[in-house]
């Protein structure tokens, strides 16, 4: 997984940290993916499982390689599967 193709990978499993929101609440949070939804990804906060609604943030992902790559959320909405294809 590089810069360039991360938007067609599956994200269970890497890090991200919220950079920006239009909830205030929900900016600095981070952790790693468990789960993706067509509209959430699952966040795995501490102890905590937390959903996040991908069209009011901006994430940024810690890939494999230490690369780090922000993405707007609204652009990601849909189902994992269709994303990994058609982006």
């Amino acid at each position: 997984m590089t810069r360039s193709n991360a938007l067609r990978h599956e994200w269970i499993g890497l890090k991200v940290k919220i950079v920006d929101s239009r909830d205030p609440t929900l900016r600095g949070r981070s952790g790693v993916i468990v789960d993706e939804t067509r509209r959430t990804i699952l966040l795995q906060e501490g102890e905590r499982v937390i959903r996040i609604p991908k069209n009011v943030v901006v994430l940024k992902f810690t890939l494999p390689n230490g690369e780090e790559v922000e993405v707007d959320g609204r652009k990601t909405i849909m189902r994992p599967e269709e994303r990994i294809k058609n982006l």
